[in-house]
């Protein structure tokens, strides 16, 4: 057998290839622009945001029970009243044809937003411990899955029909914020716990994973490429990130410290992972975290946010947030600093 060699040279020039490739593949630090728009619900108090498919971004107005939907495009806003009185509109999510689904987290219901008529449909939880609807999420095939945080419960409704199916949750464990993976199944948080847990679609069948410190309390959520899944750990300063597979967790430190409260959170396609700190309710921080680096960059909110509690990726991996305390939606949009 003969063995063939590189030569030393042709070795090293390799070498050096290969690392400027992994260095120029690293994410670099970015620079962000923040908008605003401020809007017109009494009391002003959006709670969660949604990017639909026609540009549009629409909210819930939780306090004055209405959804809204913003044109990014002309400032113009529209805002929907629901026919329950109360409803505490807490989460929200568009379907592929951009009717809108939200959760009466004071009313026990979810409501559909039709997109061409703007009538509203609710369908109520066959089970009145389910009281508190509270973050929605849709699947590839349509299913609108969701938590029922003080009742302990994860549901799914089917559109097709309006049936609502309900599976228990651990007692006492809160489920908060939901994602669906590339799998189609659905993970969520289990807020009043130090875990994460996951639903089988078929089954409805609930799954955990602990989180290594008993005082982790995972809030929001987000599903990384690799079906790997990052959240923020608002008891404890920390984004997580655990690999279901292996059961692997990490943690990283948030800049803000132990009291930062880290809570809305989302990825965007390059990797990146973004979150809200909003432990000094006057100045929320938005971070920005480079799984390769491990490194993290934070940007002050103009406003102050008022607490951040949920974001979304939309157009162009713009991110918009909604601004509970001081009334606004944001947009933030970003660009890469150039490498010296």
């Amino acid at each position: 057998m003969r063995i063939s060699r590189l030569p030393a040279v042709v070795c090293a020039l390799a070498v050096t290839a290969a690392l400027v490739s992994a260095r120029a593949a690293r994410l670099p630090d970015v620079e962000v622009t923040i908008d605003e728009w401020t809007t017109p619900s009494t009391p002003p108090y959006p709670h969660d945001p949604e990017f639909a498919p026609d540009g549009s971004v629409w909210y819930t107005g939780q306090r004055a029970n209405v959804v809204g939907r913003l044109d990014p495009a002309t400032g113009q806003f529209k805002e929907i009243a629901l026919p329950t009185p109360n409803s505490g509109p807490h989460g929200l999510v568009a379907d592929k044809d951009g009717n809108i689904w939200y959760t009466g987290n004071g009313a026990a219901l979810i409501g559909k937003i039709d997109a061409k008529t703007g009538q509203v449909t609710e369908f109520k939880m066959p089970d009145p411990k389910a009281r508190d609807p509270h973050t929605p999420i849709i699947d590839s095939h349509g299913t609108v899955w969701f938590t029922v945080q003080g009742g302990n419960f994860v549901g799914k409704l089917n559109p097709a029909d309006g049936k609502v199916t309900l599976a228990a949750a651990s007692p006492n464990s809160r489920p908060y914020g939901i994602k669906v993976n590339s799998k189609g199944i659905p993970f969520f948080d289990l807020f009043g716990t130090n875990k994460i847990g996951s639903i089988d679609p078929a089954t409805m069948t609930i799954a955990e994973y602990p989180l290594p410190d008993p005082a982790a309390r995972p809030r929001r959520i987000a599903i990384a490429k690799d079906d790997t899944v990052y959240y923020t750990d608002y008891g404890r300063g920390f984004l997580g990130h655990l690999d279901p597979v292996t059961k692997k967790v990490e943690e990283f430190a948030s800049p803000g410290g132990p009291r930062s409260r880290p809570y809305a959170v989302d990825i965007t396609s390059d990797g990146a992972v973004w979150y809200c700190e909003t432990g000094d309710n006057a100045k929320n921080m938005l971070v920005r975290f480079a799984p390769d680096t491990r490194r993290m960059q934070t940007f002050a909110i103009p406003s102050g946010g008022g607490t951040v509690r949920h974001m979304v990726v939309g157009k162009n991996d713009e991110l918009w947030l909604a601004e509970s305390g001081v009334g606004k939606i944001a947009r933030v949009r970003w660009k890469a600093i150039a490498a010296d």
